[in-house]
């Protein structure tokens, strides 16, 4: 299948008021066209950011920086301007934004911003614009999308609301859409109905997904492949399967043993907590968590191995059973 996306050594530091912050430090990973890839990890891990750097929208500050490669279609986004940029988001890289209703404008309907992303990626076509927004509306599973599309966000439900957001990126037929937490704040029948949503669509239009959370239950059930992120670091990337039945980083392992499923009359943890990268990154960003910590662990950052097929991990436990191919 078609590679559209493909993220090479990806670095994001920060202008943070206590110095320089590494907020994603060496990231890889590709995107298939019509795959679903989820990005889990920890609060600060890197998700967001990562995914935003796509875009263009991480706001690095004065003194930060933006590096690597991020290559879409094989061109180079980091090397764009942004009037170029412009161009590619949000018409063929779009953003489903973690809180619907800061993400919609509170002062206009449905159709006024529906409308809004068909006149600056479609301006030729505005005859077309009311039978698109109620096709997209359709697509998405709003009932009575002519009723519908005439109110104001605040009128509608939460989930309503994530439906709205997620017709807003899909509406101009993107090759890839990025999901950032899509069903936090949303119950469990409503979390299931927007991940079928999402992944529906996704198929039939052969989008690409970048699914970030930290809800292990949502990769299981719409993930292709993951990529498991620590204090901005890709740890670990699989397929999903292959992570729920062999995870190799210690990480992923914590993670999934964390979960209410495992309870067995006491709930596991990871101990202590995710610290900020400030300065010069050293060592394994997991190293002052993990059971299996190593001298070379707090001094040397570990490579990414191979492991057979598409799992690769990044462990200097695992030196000895995975190749660097």
């Amino acid at each position: 299948m078609e590679e559209i996306l493909k993220v090479n050594h990806l670095n994001v530091v920060f202008d943070d008021i206590s110095g320089p912050l590494t907020a994603v430090y060496d990231v890889n990973f590709g995107l298939r066209r019509g795959e679903i890839l989820g990005i889990i990890g920890e609060s600060g891990s890197g998700k967001s950011v990562t995914a935003r750097s796509v875009i263009q929208l991480a706001q690095v500050g004065k003194r930060g920086s933006i590096s690597g490669e991020i290559l879409f279609q094989g061109t180079d986004l980091l090397k764009l301007k942004e009037k170029e940029m412009c161009r590619i988001r949000g018409s063929r890289i779009t953003m489903v934004f973690q809180e619907p209703m800061t993400a919609l404008n509170p002062a206009m309907t449905v159709e006024e911003q529906l409308s809004e992303v068909l006149k600056l990626h479609s301006p030729g076509e505005r005859e077309k614009h009311r039978e698109r927004i109620l096709e997209t509306l359709r697509q998405v599973q709003l009932p009575e999308p002519e009723i519908l599309m005439k109110k104001y966000p605040f009128e509608l439900s939460g989930g309503l609301r994530q439906r709205v957001v997620i017709a807003m990126a899909v509406i101009g037929k993107p090759d890839i859409i990025i999901a950032d937490e899509p069903t936090t704040a949303l119950d469990v029948t409503t979390q299931a109905e927007i991940l079928s949503v999402l992944k529906k669509i996704a198929g039939e239009m052969g989008s690409a997904v970048i699914l970030i959370t930290h809800d292990l239950g949502v990769v299981a059930e719409i993930a292709d492949r993951v990529l498991v992120m620590y204090r901005g670091m890709g740890v670990e990337e699989c397929r999903t399967a292959s992570l729920f039945d062999e995870p190799l980083h210690p990480y992923s392992q914590g993670l999934l043993s964390s979960r209410p499923s495992n309870f067995n009359g006491r709930y596991s943890a990871i101990p202590g907590t995710v610290k900020q990268n400030y300065g010069v990154f050293k060592g394994c960003p997991y190293s002052d968590r993990c059971p299996y910590a190593l001298e070379t662990c707090r001094e040397k950052i570990p490579p990414s191995l191979s492991f057979g097929g598409e799992h690769r991990a990044a462990c200097w436990k695992l030196c000895k059973e995975g190749s660097s191919e």
